[in-house]
């Protein structure tokens, strides 16, 4: 009968009345106690559409066979308000992973949402062949959020575009072809950027030249542990034994994200960065997922490293789920995309650059970053102190509120848990919490929720992760 209730009350839409229910049967089962999440003062509609077996038919028939989903069975995501998603059914889950590193803000931040309503009533779409205020108040206020000469924008549609863009940018800037990228790397799917990008799980048997990968400065798992100057080593060896001796540039992510949220050794970029200039090459930050404050310490990822690129580029949180992307560079650089004519009809579309602008204003008003900052250093003590407590846990890293949680079956080896992890995401996400995964062997927690997650949102989802780690 318990059973029965448990079953009923995880599928339907009150879960915290259910929650105290759970808490009350665990406690006389001497179970453990079921977390409680914390109070949000929201309610979605309720939901008329499609069942999940609908979309998930409709899915299977009409859509690529390559789109993969998250558990056994994929949730229905119908609603979302700030750090929480709801589904079909009307219950609520946190949000640890923003869409991948993506929603910033918050879920249906009311500003934005305001200001694309307000701009979609006016115009959606001309073409840059005109004047609009919008991109251009925008991209002044993108280029004074960056150092240096930083400050000429040119706007796409995602990162993949932006991370092409800025790679034949520096071949056509340099005269040279040769680019270094690190091993672990991902910077998009299109025919420049799958050369770039190097794990083997996201690469195709097509023609990817000009790229080699130097060695990834994984304090984790990498050869010299935390010594980045002893890792940097390599890129100057691939200039000197695998190209002319010149180079294009060199890629780099200053936390890989897709690869597993490895924050790249200390003295690593500003070693690497020299070996590169030396070449004569430019250096590209790729802030896809690192950028718009989401490290907390500092707005952009590779400021922590104490360098500054030739060319800087984002997408994701720049429109907090809009599609949008930049490749921001000097106004000496940005002359080589007037050799020929270069043009994108939605790169800097008038809906998309307001979205933009208003996701700035808020992450200044709101002082996100601060809070990335205060959130995430706590969230990663307690994710801390649950490594302590749970052999599985190998590995804890990142910053602010780009955290990576390793699981390992074998803490000397390193061996990846892989089917474990698969089982802590279940329970999780049958306990009310939402998490991504990535890294090489698919064993790492991608904890990147959305930048106005509080204290209490933290506390929810250790202790949501210790109760699943306890049962393992």
């Amino acid at each position: 009968m318990q059973r029965f209730a448990i079953k009923r009350a995880l599928s339907g839409r009150d879960f915290q009345p259910w929650c105290r229910f759970l808490s009350q049967v665990a406690h006389e089962n001497h179970d453990v106690l079921i977390p409680k999440m914390p109070h949000f003062d929201y309610s979605p509609p309720p939901y008329s559409g499609p069942s999940a077996d609908e979309i998930l038919q409709k899915r299977k028939e009409y859509l690529s066979p390559s789109m993969f989903y998250f558990y056994k069975k994929p949730l229905n995501v119908v609603d979302g308000k700030m750090q929480y998603l709801f589904d079909d059914s009307g219950r609520r889950y946190l949000d640890a992973f923003g869409g991948i590193a993506t929603v910033c803000c918050g879920h249906c931040h009311p500003d934005v949402v305001e200001a694309i309503v307000k701009q979609m009533n006016r115009i959606q779409h001309s073409t840059i062949l005109y004047l609009n205020h919008a991109i251009a108040e925008f991209a002044e206020a993108l280029a004074s959020k960056l150092p240096g000469d930083l400050k000429v924008v040119f706007f796409t549609n995602s990162g993949t575009e932006a991370n092409e863009l800025a790679m034949m940018i520096a071949r056509l800037y340099t005269g040279c072809h040769d680019i270094i990228s690190l091993r672990n790397a991902y910077h998009g799917n299109a025919a420049g950027t799958m050369g770039a990008t190097a794990q083997c799980n996201w690469k195709f048997n097509v023609v990817q030249s000009g790229v080699h990968h130097a060695l990834n400065p994984d304090p984790y798992r990498g050869a010299f542990g935390s010594n980045g100057e002893m890792y940097a080593k390599d890129v100057q060896e691939l200039i000197d034994f695998g190209t002319s001796g010149s180079v294009a540039g060199f890629i780099s992510e200053a936390i890989q994200g897709v690869g597993g949220i490895i924050e790249l050794a200390p003295g690593y970029l500003s070693a690497a960065y020299s070996s590169i200039k030396k070449a004569g090459g430019i250096c590209i930050a790729d802030e896809v997922q690192a950028g718009f404050a989401r490290t907390g310490s500092h707005f952009w990822g590779f400021e922590a490293h104490g360098v500054v690129p030739d060319i800087v580029t984002m997408a994701k949180g720049i429109g907090n789920g809009i599609p949008l992307g930049a490749v921001v560079t000097t106004p000496e650089i940005a002359e080589v995309l007037t050799r020929r004519c270069y043009f994108n009809t939605f790169g800097g579309n008038p809906v998309c650059t307001s979205a933009g602008l208003a996701v700035l204003q808020v992450i200044e008003r709101e002082r996100l970053q601060e809070n990335a900052h205060v959130v995430g250093s706590y969230l990663k003590e307690r994710l801390i102190a649950l490594k302590d407590k749970y052999e599985i846990i190998g590995d804890v890293r990142g910053r602010g509120l780009m955290l990576g949680v390793e699981l390992v079956t074998d803490r000397q080896l390193k061996t990846p848990a892989k089917v474990e992890i698969m089982h802590v995401m279940e329970q999780m996400k049958d306990m009310g919490v939402l998490v991504g995964k990535g890294g090489f062997y698919g064993n790492v927690f991608r904890i990147t929720p959305p930048l106005c997650f509080t204290k209490e949102d933290a506390d929810f989802l250790v202790d949501v992760m210790d109760v699943t780690m306890s049962k393992i």
